[in-house]
C-alpha cells in the first residue's frame, strides 16, 4: 500500500545555455511522499529506481533573470524604466551587474540605471558588467577568468594612483609663489617634480609586485601621466621640474620595465598582445612616438625557427608578407641574459648570428661573445675558430686581457661562472671563479700555439703586450732536465728553421696551418712565427726582449741568443754555426720566429731566432 501524497512543485536547475527555455530554473508539477517509510508493492520493489521520500527544493542564490519565482522580460539595452516586471527580485536574486544582493543594489530600478534589466545574452550588458567588476582592467581588454587576486590588487593600486595623481597635477597647473626684489612682487612658479616622484614611487611599488601585475600598474600609471601638459610661464631647470622632459624620463622607465617583463616573464602570447595593443592605443605625444614595445613573444614562429636552427637567414615569406627578425637592442640584450641563464648556448648563437638591431656598435659587441658562449657551451675548437672566421672577427678585437681569458678558458677547459653583454665583463673581478666544462677537453698545445699566432696577427695591442709574450711562453714550455744553458743549436737545425718560416710566410698563416712533421722530429715541439716586428727592433726591441730572460739565467748565459736576437747572426764564440746563416726578410720585412728545444730547467725552454734584413 503506497502513502498519501499532496501535489507540491519541484524546481530543476540547468546550467545547458542551449536548452530552448531562457531560465536556467523550472518548476514542474510533484508529489509530496510522507517521510514515514512507504509499504511497497513486491512489483514495485523489483522496479529500479523507486522513489521513497521527497521534499520541496531549496532555491539557491541566482541572478534575476534565473528567478524562478517572478518571471524576466529580456531587452538588449533598456536603462529607462524597469521591463515588466523585471523590478520584482526574491531572496536570493542578484545584480548581474553589481554581483551581489539585488536588495543592495542602489540603482535597481533607478532610472538611466536599472540594473534589473540586466542579462547575460545582451552585449550592452555584459560591456556594463565587465567594466564594474574588472575596473581598468577592461581597457586591457581582460576577461573576468582572467583575474586573480594580483591583478584585483592591480586594479585597486591603480585607481587610488589616478585620484592622488590628479590632485598633485592639479597643484602643479596652479604653481606655487615666490617672492622676489622684495616682499610686494610675487613670481608664479610650475614646479612638477612633485608628480614625478610620485609617479615614480608608484612605479617603484610596481615594480615588487608579481609579473602581470607589474605590467598592468606600468602602462596604467603611464596612461594618466602622458597626458599631462606643461604650461606658461617659468619653470625651474631640473629636468623633473619640466612635463615634457620628466615624462619622456618616465616612459623609458615603463618601456623597459615592460619590455623586461615580457622577456623574462612566464607570458602567454595573449597577455603580450593585450599589453602592446594597450599600449600603441596611447595618446603619445610626438616626442615620445619612437618608444614603442614591439616585443615577439618566445612562441613567435619566426623565432622559434631561428632558435632550432631551421632558419638561418632571419627572414620569413608568408601569405605574400615578409617578415623579417629584427629587434630593439634592449630586446636583443634581454634575450641574451634569459638564454644564457638557461643555459641555451647554442641557440643562442644562432639567434645573435641572425637578428638584426637598431644598434650596430652595441650588437657587435654582442657577437663578439660568440666564441665565448661556445666555449660555454664545451665545443673550444669552433670557439677558436669562431674567433677569426666572421665577417668582422672578433680576434681584431681582442684586449690582452681578453686573449689571455680565452687562453686560459682554451688551455684548462673551464669557463668564467656569469652572464655576460659585454666582452669587457670578461675580465672583470667577477671572472676569476672558473668552472669546468662538462665533456671538454684542453686544446693541444700546437693548436693553443697557433691561436697565440693568428691572435697577434689580427691585434695590434696583444701583439705589443709583453705579459702576453710571457704568457705564451710559459704555456708551450715543457718540464725537463736541469741544463746551466740553452745549448747552442746546430746548423742544419737553423736552416731548416728558416725553410719553415719562409714557407709559412709565403702560404699566409691561417687556421688550417700545419707544423711539418720532420720539423717536429729534429726535438722541435712548437714554433712562432709573427710578422709586423718593428716594435722589437733597436733599443725598444732589445729592452722588450729582456723583460722576458733577464731573470732566467738559462737564457742570460747563451750568448748566441743575444746574438741572434740583436743581429739576425750568430757571433763568433758560436763555432759550430756558420757564420753566413743569416735569415733576410722578404721584401725588407723584418721576420721572428721562435723555436722551442727540448732543453729545460722547469719548464721546455725557447730558442727565439730574429732574421732581419740585411741592408
Amino acid at each position: 500500500m503506497c502513502t498519501k501524497v499532496t501535489s507540491v512543485e519541484v524546481i530543476i536547475l540547468s546550467d545547458d545555455e542551449e536548452d530552448d527555455i531562457d531560465l536556467s530554473c523550472q518548476i514542474i508539477e510533484g508529489e509530496d511522499i510522507s517521510k514515514k517509510e512507504a509499504d511497497l508493492s513486491q512489483s514495485a520493489l523489483e522496479q529500479d529506481l523507486v522513489v521513497t521520500f521527497s521534499r520541496r527544493a531549496e532555491v539557491l542564490p541566482h541572478a534575476r533573470y534565473d528567478c524562478p519565482i517572478h518571471p524576466f522580460e529580456a531587452t538588449e539595452s533598456e536603462r529607462g524604466a524597469p521591463a515588466g516586471s523585471n523590478m520584482l527580485f526574491c531572496d536570493q536574486c542578484f545584480c548581474y551587474i553589481c554581483d551581489k544582493v539585488a536588495s543592495s543594489c542602489v540603482t535597481w530600478c533607478h532610472r538611466g540605471e536599472c540594473h534589473c534589466n540586466s542579462h547575460k545574452k545582451s552585449k550592452f550588458w555584459n560591456n556594463l558588467r565587465d567594466i564594474r567588476l574588472l575596473g581598468r582592467l577592461k581597457k586591457f581588454n581582460l576577461n573576468l577568468s582572467d583575474l586573480d587576486s594580483h591583478l584585483r590588487l592591480a586594479e585597486s593600486m591603480l585607481q587610488s594612483f589616478r585620484q592622488e595623481v590628479c590632485k598633485l597635477f592639479a597643484s602643479f597647473l596652479m604653481g606655487k609663489c615666490l617672492q622676489v626684489n622684495g616682499v610686494n612682487q610675487q613670481l608664479i612658479i610650475h614646479d612638477y617634480t612633485n608628480v614625478f616622484q610620485f609617479v615614480s614611487s608608484f612605479l617603484n611599488k610596481a615594480d615588487e609586485q608579481e609579473s602581470r601585475a607589474a605590467a598592468i600598474m606600468n602602462l596604467g600609471a603611464a596612461e594618466d601621466f602622458i597626458l599631462h601638459f606643461s604650461v606658461a610661464g617659468p619653470t625651474l631647470c631640473e629636468r623633473t621640474a619640466n612635463p615634457i622632459d620628466a615624462k619622456l624620463l618616465l616612459l623609458q622607465r615603463v618601456v623597459n620595465s615592460v619590455q623586461r617583463l615580457m622577456v623574462t616573464a612566464d607570458f602567454s602570447s595573449e597577455f603580450i598582445n593585450k599589453l602592446q595593443d594597450f599600449y600603441s592605443q596611447m595618446s603619445c605625444p610626438v616626442e615620445l612616438k619612437n618608444l614603442n614595445l614591439c616585443v615577439r613573444p618566445w612562441d613567435d614562429v619566426l623565432l622559434v625557427s631561428v632558435l632550432k636552427g631551421q632558419n638561418v637567414t632571419g627572414v620569413r615569406n608568408y601569405k605574400k608578407k615578409r617578415d623579417v627578425l629584427l629587434e630593439q637592442i634592449s630586446v636583443v640584450l634581454l634575450r641574451t641574459e634569459v638564454l644564457q641563464r638557461q643555459q641555451r648556448f647554442k641557440e643562442l648563437c644562432r639567434y645573435l648570428r641572425v637578428v638584426k638591431t637598431d644598434h650596430s656598435k652595441r650588437f657587435q659587441q654582442l657577437q663578439d661573445l660568440i666564441p665565448f658562449f661556445l666555449c660555454s657551451m664545451g665545443d673550444l675548437s669552433e670557439a677558436m675558430r669562431s674567433l677569426f672566421y666572421q665577417p668582422t672577427p672578433p680576434a681584431s678585437r681582442l684586449t690582452p686581457h681578453l686573449f689571455l681569458t680565452y687562453l686560459h678558458i682554451f688551455e684548462t677547459a673551464t669557463v668564467p661562472k656569469l652572464i655576460v653583454t659585454d666582452p669587457a665583463q670578461l675580465c672583470s673581478p667577477d671572472a676569476l671563479t672558473f668552472e669546468p666544462l662538462k665533456g671538454a677537453a684542453p686544446l693541444k698545445r700546437a693548436e693553443l700555439v697557433k691561436f697565440t699566432l693568428m691572435a697577434q696577427m689580427n691585434s695590434v695591442s696583444v701583439y705589443n703586450d709583453s705579459n702576453v709574450w710571457t704568457r705564451i711562453l710559459t704555456i708551450v714550455n715543457r718540464p725537463s732536465n736541469s741544463l746551466p744553458a740553452l745549448p747552442v743549436p746546430t746548423p742544419d737545425f737553423l736552416y731548416k728553421a728558416r725553410d719553415v718560416v719562409r714557407t709559412i710566410l709565403s702560404n699566409g698563416l691561417n687556421y688550417n696551418t700545419r707544423i711539418p712533421r720532420d720539423f717536429q722530429e729534429m726535438d722541435i715541439r712548437l714554433w712562432k712565427l709573427v710578422t709586423e716586428s718593428q716594435p722589437f727592433l733597436g733599443v725598444s726591441g732589445e729592452e722588450h726582449w729582456t723583460s722576458f730572460f733577464a731573470k732566467d739565467e738559462l737564457y742570460t748565459k747563451s750568448l748566441y741568443v743575444h746574438q741572434l736576437l740583436t743581429t739576425g747572426r750568430a757571433s763568433s764564440h758560436c763555432s759550430n754555426i756558420d757564420s753566413t746563416c743569416s735569415f733576410p726578410a722578404t721584401d725588407g720585412q723584418r721576420l721572428i720566429f721562435v723555436c722551442f728545444s727540448l732543453s729545460a730547467t722547469h719548464y721546455h725552454r725557447t730558442l727565439i731566432i730574429e732574421a732581419e734584413n740585411c741592408q
